[in-house]
């Protein structure tokens, strides 16, 4: 009888904790900076645009060459690196006393978040075992999802109720806290179990840099990103339109705690039954929560749209990162986490400015009907890619 072997060390819980406490940073100040700097520098609408998407662009800066360097000194290192950037970068919030100063600090900050939260993808892909791969960064991407809830939420609460200065300063605690909580991870990559053969020639050129494997699912995982980049980025707007704003309010809680109960779940099918077993049904709830949003009209519509957009985006983005590192030589893992962060990122955070232009020309509920097309077209490029090779995973 084979053993099972444990996923739930303190590695793994300390690193999904401070991932958990960066990405709540990183949320809890992109829904609140571009108002911060309307009020308080008077900024235009494109300029306060600017002062949020330039973390985007930090961040995928930093991912472009944090997989290679993984690759040479170890995931751990750069964490601590990431995470002191990151920390910096939070405390110089304060005296950002002009939009050229905190344009610079947004994109500092980015640059750490995205080195930092590619080496904890990437030390739970190394510490983690082969066999619970798919349920263990199944469990762990919910610190992601989770912070997309919360961090918003306490935000706009925040801003609501205090000073902006306090979410700098609560920004900064749970920097601190996370990292504190570092110095207690002793698991290093070299002391990862080596369940794969290493490369014996090193890559040049693109190669260092982008993980070829990782591109067909990263394509994927680009139109989806874009798909729920619409709804993380105009959800408000519509809301208001549609005179819905206080059920509006609850929409990313439902969306957590649809992806909190269906998680257990899916990572073992994903482990158990293949990628495409657990893909094509959360695209599929995807896109159908994109058309339910498109033609709500009430509250409780509203929140189901999220309960279903939970269901199919939430478990999509965490099983397409485990098919990501599927065959990877573990000296690669940092490279491939690199370039499925890179495809997300860049829907996230490019996503939003053409989908502006298509919200202005059509409306909301017609963006999200073409965004449900869109996950539609990122199914079938799914169905064509796994027909021409879908590896199982172990």
């Amino acid at each position: 009888m084979e053993v099972k072997q444990n996923l739930w060390t303190k590695d793994f819980i300390f690193i999904s904790i401070i991932n958990f406490f960066l990405m709540i940073v990183m949320y809890m100040l992109m829904v609140t900076i571009a108002p911060f700097a309307v009020e308080e520098y008077g900024a235009s609408a494109s300029m306060a645009g600017l002062v949020s998407g330039i973390f985007i662009i930090g961040t995928l800066s930093a991912r472009i060459g944090t997989g290679r360097v993984i690759e040479s000194i170890g995931s751990r290192r750069i964490l601590l690196f990431g995470m002191i950037i990151s920390v910096i970068a939070v405390a110089l919030y304060f005296i950002a006393h002009s939009l050229p100063i905190l344009l610079i600090v947004r994109f500092i900050h980015g640059i750490g978040l995205g080195i930092a939260s590619t080496a904890t993808g990437t030390m739970i892909a190394q510490i983690i075992p082969a066999s619970r791969r798919g349920e263990g960064i199944g469990y762990f991407s919910l610190s992601t999802v989770l912070a997309t809830a919360i961090g918003p939420f306490f935000g706009i609460y925040l801003s609501q109720h205090v000073e902006f200065t306090w979410i700098f300063i609560f920004s900064l605690a749970l920097g601190l806290v996370g990292l504190a909580m570092f110095f207690f991870v002793d698991k290093r990559p070299e002391e990862a179990p080596q369940e794969i053969v290493e490369v014996k020639d090193t890559p040049k050129g693109l190669a260092n840099y982008i993980e070829k494997s990782a591109l067909p699912i990263a394509a994927v995982i680009l139109l989806a990103g874009i798909g729920y980049s619409g709804v993380l980025s105009f959800l408000s707007f519509y809301a208001k339109e549609a005179n819905l704003v206080d059920a509006a309010s609850f929409f990313f809680l439902i969306y957590a705690v649809a992806i909190l109960i269906s998680r257990p779940f899916s990572g073992k099918l994903l482990d158990r039954k293949g990628g495409t077993f657990v893909v094509v049904p959360s695209l599929v709830l995807f896109a159908g929560g994109l058309l339910l949003l498109s033609q709500t009209h009430t509250g409780f519509i509203l929140l189901i749209a999220g309960a279903i957009i939970g269901l199919g985006f939430g478990n999509f983005q965490s099983c397409a990162q485990a098919i990501a590192l599927i065959g990877v030589p573990i000296k690669r893992i940092g490279i491939a986490t690199s370039t499925f962060y890179i495809f997300l990122d860049f829907g996230f955070g490019f996503g939003p400015y053409f989908l502006g232009n298509v919200a202005t020309a059509y409306g909301y509920r017609d963006l999200y009907m073409i965004l449900a097309g869109l996950v539609v077209v990122a199914l079938v490029l799914y169905l064509l890619i796994s027909r021409k090779k879908q590896p199982a995973i172990q």
